[in-house]
């Protein structure tokens, strides 16, 4: 492994506008994935923590001109931007030693793609978004003409918890949002990658005018302090990215009190490879599964190969596979670092297992690399003469795991995308254009990348259907994930 870097991380919270321990001085471990060290230690908050940000959150709603003041709200936005600009080779060390993240992958998704836009984006909007809209003189059932106009408010305090995989860009893109649209937030980064919640909050305390208890930052080991978000009834919404199995919770316990939700969750996503492709560039897409050791929601660990080229897709798979730069993520040509934790590897591990037992063939991989003798890392990982009924085929793995099931035709092959309780992501490759569109028009998903299109971006809704959640992050569609809508009438007389 390289020199573990210097950095400056902030091991302190943010509640009501001050960087403060937890009740008691309670702490916890940061751990680096990649070489099972201790990196430092962050606040361990307790129930009563995360109740003082509640009510910081709900006072700074109620009590200030944040939700009506755009003006200062985009001033803020701008600050936070170039504030965090700023610190960016801190937050990128950061990232790579919490995270386990390829230095790679901080040039794009990890840091510098939302960075240069997950802010600026909504700051823009606060100008141009539709906060009113007049619609024509009425008459009502009484035949009187009414003036009638539809209003856009915030929702109030969000409550936005946030996953260990891509923290910072799932952080940075819920607070931009959510202050944007004037409502206040109480922030709850996962407990195995604290440091960039905190980091964020360090710089809104010191370089920006947001006023005290419009952003809160709660660290904790604990889960359950973060659920008090989703019990208290001073809490409007919660924005949550993670598992399907948490979402699922969040709803049952949000039910009490009618909780709006936005839930970005799992997924299962096929990558459809059509018998026209060129196959020698398609195959390397399959590569996608070892990004970040696969843990993305919208990966795609499902390939799909004509049965009529099957054969040959399978033979560039595994020498593709076989291939996979992996290890410390600090070399610059590693696309795939160790996974989040122990526990992570063992459920990858597990689910390896499972697909040996249920008759896929492993093809590449499946165990723990000999020459990584420290971190978290499972090999790049194939499986090949897999069926649609396996449980390999069916549940997220988040792991370097590739399923490759074959297809008959382009129907099959949409049956087959479609046979999933997922629906975020998909990937569809053909010679023709109109071919490949018209596949990836009948995939039920939130997103799907054609011939290899980059669905990415601030101002491009991202989201899915069934069990990959509800609502849309990301343009204006994310934007309105954030407010309410108010109808107004009056006499035209």
């Amino acid at each position: 492994m390289a020199e573990t870097p210097q950095v400056n991380p902030e091991p302190r919270m943010l509640i009501d506008g001050k960087l403060v321990e937890a009740s008691g001085g309670r702490t916890f471990q940061n751990v680096n994935p990649a070489t099972e060290e201790v990196l430092g230690a962050v606040a361990d908050a307790s129930s009563e923590d995360m109740q003082r940000a509640i009510t910081a959150a709900r006072r700074a709603f109620d009590e200030t001109d944040w939700s009506t003041n755009r003006s200062f709200r985009r001033r803020c936005l701008e600050q936070l931007h170039a504030a965090l600009v700023g610190e960016r080779e801190e937050l990128r060390e950061q990232l790579i030693l919490e995270v386990g993240c390829p230095r790679m992958l901080t040039s794009g998704p990890q840091l510098d793609a939302p960075l240069d836009g997950a802010i600026t984006y909504p700051a823009q909007l606060i100008d141009e978004y539709a906060w009113e809209t007049d619609l024509p003189v009425a008459p009502d059932f009484r035949g009187n003409d009414n003036f009638r106009r539809i209003r856009k408010e915030p929702v109030g305090v969000v409550g936005a918890v946030v996953p260990w995989n891509y923290p910072f860009e799932v952080s940075i893109t819920k607070l931009a949002q959510a202050l944007a649209t004037g409502n206040t937030v109480v922030l709850k980064p996962a407990p195995d990658t604290p440091w960039n919640a905190t980091f964020v909050g360090r710089v809104v305390a010191e370089q920006t005018d947001i006023p005290p208890g419009v952003v809160n930052v709660v660290t904790s080991s604990d889960h359950l302090v973060g659920e008090e978000l989703t019990l208290s009834p001073e809490v409007d919404l919660i924005s949550f990215t993670g598992s399907t199995a948490v979402g699922r919770r969040i709803m049952e316990k949000g039910a009490a009190t009618l909780k709006r939700l936005f839930l970005e969750l799992g997924g299962k996503s096929a990558n459809i490879v059509l018998d026209d492709a060129d196959f020698s560039t398609a195959m390397l897409s399959g590569l996608a599964a070892c990004s970040h050791a696969g843990q993305g929601c919208a990966i795609p660990t499902r390939m799909l190969l004509p049965r009529s080229r099957y054969d040959e897709g399978v033979e560039l798979l595994k020498a593709y596979m076989s291939g996979v730069p992996y290890g410390d993520p600090q070399r610059p040509d590693v696309i795939m670092g160790p996974l989040i934790s122990e526990k992570q590897r063992q459920r990858v591990l597990g689910y390896i297992e499972r697909g040996v037992e249920e008759g896929a063939t492993l093809a590449v991989g499946g165990g723990r690399p000999s020459d990584q003798p420290r971190g978290w890392f499972v090999e790049p990982t194939l499986f090949t003469d897999v069926d649609n009924s396996m449980t390999i085929a069916r549940e997220e793995i988040f792991g370097p795991v590739l399923v490759v099931i074959p297809f008959e035709d382009d129907d099959d092959a949409v049956r087959i995308a479609n046979e999933s309780d997922y629906g975020l992501g998909g990937a569809v490759t053909s010679a023709s254009l109109d071919r490949a569109l018209a596949v990836a028009n009948r995939i039920r998903t939130g997103i799907v990348s054609v011939n290899g299109g980059m669905v990415y971006g601030a101002d491009l809704p991202f989201g899915g259907y069934k069990n990959s959640g509800i609502g849309r992050q990301n343009g204006i569609a994310g934007f309105d994930q954030y407010v309410e809508t108010k109808s107004l009438a009056w006499p035209a007389g």
